[in-house]
């Protein structure tokens, strides 16, 4: 069910509010070179990223947002540690929002000068607490840096933001642990009403991140809780954004693209699958059309389950058949079906 929370803006990307869970991403690229951020923020773009954050570690950084900004098909999060003058010049440079840790920024006062900054350019601001980063008397307290912590240091946090009339706020909780982070955004969740960006904090390699990720966010945006999601990857960022479109759609939250399914293979299977699938998938990549795509090399389940999605096909020895929502469209030899099969999705409607 559906936890509605306050509506963010970040340019001109709705968070919360009821809006759809919003995908988003980091650069992974060096602020400083210009090309290659930008080049990499295109492509994120491309993929359906929906706002993305970049690193402002140092001045040299800074003096690069202006032109980063001026280019980006999505809107820019700064992100700041540290420093708080850099999140000041980032303000001014015109980001649509800024994550801080509150707690490596400094003194309040550098904490509270953001805050007047960011509300002066009616931009939000993301507070993260992060697992790695507590305050020493809060692991000291609850004798750990888990669920309990992390939401305390988020309490303390919110309140003074509060305390000085800035709402316009975004709260980010991550741990390593995926049960923990899964506790302290319900806990979270139940005590404010703003927008929550979810996420591990190192989640992993390609397929330990994919699974640790999986495992702490779809709980909780089953139960309504998350507005803004980030995979995080050891990998290219675009396998972050594309995750997270798989992710939502697998839950029913939203749907962006093909989505191609396959069997596992089995000693049942008469056609070189793996290699079929990966070819598909690769000569698709830039197709929006909102279709369910099966491959399947079984004989036994392939048929009936190709025939249930929007274009199927069902390989066999030698051959295969391919189907249109339930309807035969034909059956071609093995060496045509990529190439058939492929001509089929470009020209079905959706």
């Amino acid at each position: 069910m559906e936890k509605k929370t306050r509506a963010v803006f970040v340019g001109g990307v709705q968070v919360g509010g009821g809006a759809p869970v919003v995908v988003q991403s980091m650069t992974s690229t060096k602020t400083t070179d210009i090309e290659k951020t930008g080049n990499q923020i295109s492509r994120l773009a491309q993929n359906g990223c929906e706002l993305v954050r970049v690193a402002v570690p140092d001045k040299e950084a800074l003096q690069a947002l202006p032109e980063i900004l001026k280019n980006s098909p999505v809107p820019i999060i700064a992100d700041i540690h540290f420093d708080y003058r850099l999140a000041l010049g980032a303000i001014e440079a015109g980001v649509h929002g800024v994550r801080i840790n509150p707690g490596n920024i400094g003194s309040l006062d550098r904490v509270e000068a953001i805050i007047k900054a960011a509300g002066e350019k009616d931009i939000p601001i993301r507070i993260g607490v992060n697992s790695g980063s507590l305050p020493q008397e809060k692991i000291k307290k609850f004798g750990s840096p888990g669920s309990e912590a992390l939401v305390a240091t988020m309490e303390e946090y919110v309140r003074f933001f509060e305390e000085r009339g800035f709402f316009n706020i975004k709260l980010s909780l991550k741990s390593t642990n995926v049960l923990e982070t899964i506790s302290a955004n319900r806990s979270i969740a139940s005590i404010f009403p703003y927008p929550i960006h979810l996420g591990l904090t190192e989640a992993g390699t390609l397929r330990r991140g994919l699974v640790n990720s999986v495992a702490a966010l779809a709980p909780l945006l089953l139960e309504g809780i998350g507005d803004t999601i980030r995979i995080s990857l050891t990998e290219d960022p675009v396998e972050e954004v594309k995750a997270a479109w798989d992710l939502l759609r697998a839950l029913g939250l939203r749907r962006r693209g093909l989505n191609i399914y396959s069997c596992p293979t089995c000693g049942r299977c008469e056609i070189e699958l793996e290699e079929m699938v990966k070819a598909i998938e690769k000569a698709t990549e830039g197709i929006r059309k909102d279709l369910n795509i099966a491959v399947m090399g079984c004989p036994v389940n392939g048929p009936g389950e190709a025939k249930e999605a929007d274009l199927g096909l069902a390989g066999g020895k030698g051959y295969g058949v391919i189907f249109a929502r339930g309807k035969p469209l034909g059956t071609y030899p093995a060496d045509k079906l990529i190439e058939v099969f492929l001509e089929k999705i470009r020209e079905f409607p959706g």
